[in-house]
């Protein structure tokens, strides 16, 4: 516990473990593990500058943990021992970096681990959307069979354009290609080794952004979200896309401008969106719920318990290599260069 006089270095844990239970133990064989589950932001804040957590080495933090974003005005407050922060999320739009990186406090993610399960998610989106399978299945439980259920689309007839490459996008590449798609990919640079990945046949080509957009059958979107990210998609870039586009999201809601993704769906300029992410979330825009070429979901990508524990498992991972090897296992892009010694 924080004021303990003994030799391990503290390690805070904000929030639950629900999975992961028996390696969260064995923590405790080599830290000083403090778990607080309960409290507010400001409470949180309060403990920081009154030398609660002096002696914390590092952090670790669920998604939903009660203080809310890591942004500058909390991390400011961190007390100087904190070296490392390690977030269960592959997402990390939670906690601003760059204040971080500025007091030499490392972050780390869960890559990897949220790659099949979110490719999964965008594969039942794909396949929703192609079949715009809402539109029978509030038809079979209104009771009126088929209904007015229009005819959908075919993988192996169109191009699937896989925007940002990393561990999702090309774990749902994988998937598509199973399924016959054409596939294409825009990433900040083409990825090394794809070609050892898939067959010969089925080597996603690397296009630029315009052209994506412009030959794209269907659209899905694997971006991190940040500054260079945010409303990267808005009315623009959805005019340039061809007519009766399908648009697929699984990554972060504000990658998309929802207003303008919403209007492109009312005139048909988009034929259908699959959507497990939303700009401002758990508030979903009227014309979405309403429309019936919309299939959507709650964020629930990384929804598996396989998928959670494995997620959990990384995070204990990162704070043991933290506290024993002084670095994390899966630091975040932007701080590669940084290695925060304990």
């Amino acid at each position: 516990m924080a004021g303990s006089t003994s030799q391990k270095p503290g390690v805070l844990m904000l929030g639950i473990v629900h999975h992961a239970k028996a390696e969260f133990e064995k923590l405790s064989e080599v830290a000083d593990v403090v778990q607080v589950t309960t409290g507010t932001r400001d409470e949180f804040i309060r403990d920081c500058d009154n030398g609660k957590y002096d002696n914390i080495v590092a952090i670790s933090r669920t998604y939903d943990s009660i203080t809310g974003r890591f942004d500058a005005e909390l991390v400011s407050h961190l007390p100087s021992s904190i070296k490392f922060i390690s977030h269960n999320g592959a997402g990390y739009d939670q906690i601003d970096i760059q204040p971080c990186t500025d007091k030499k406090i490392s972050v780390s993610n869960t890559p990897k681990a949220v790659d099949a399960a979110t490719a999964n998610t965008a594969i039942f989106l794909i396949l929703g959307a192609l079949r715009r399978a809402w539109i029978p299945q509030l038809a079979l439980r209104e009771g009126k069979w088929r209904g007015e259920s229009p005819l959908g689309r075919d993988p192996h007839t169109l191009t699937l354009g896989v925007l940002g490459m990393g561990g999702i996008g090309t774990a749902t590449a994988k998937r598509a290609a199973a399924l016959g798609f054409k596939l294409q990919y825009h990433n900040r640079k083409p990825v090394d080794g794809l070609d050892r990945q898939f067959a010969s046949n089925e080597v996603p080509k690397y296009v630029g952004f315009e052209e994506l957009l412009q030959s794209s059958d269907v659209i899905s979107v694997h971006l991190p979200l940040g500054p260079a990210t945010q409303g990267l998609i808005g009315k623009k870039e959805l005019s340039s896309m061809k007519d009766g586009v399908i648009i697929v999201n699984t990554a972060r809601g504000a990658i998309i401008d929802e207003e303008a993704l919403a209007e492109s769906l009312e005139s048909g300029k988009v034929w259908s969106v699959g959507l497990d992410v939303f700009e401002q979330e758990p508030k979903i825009n009227p014309k979405l719920i309403s429309h019936p070429s919309a299939v959507l979901l709650p964020h629930i990508g990384t929804a598996t318990i396989d998928t959670q524990k494995e997620m959990e498992i990384l995070v204990i991972d990162n704070v043991k290599s933290a506290i024993t090897q002084g670095k994390f296992l899966t630091l975040v892009p932007e701080q590669k260069p940084l290695l925060a010694k304990v």
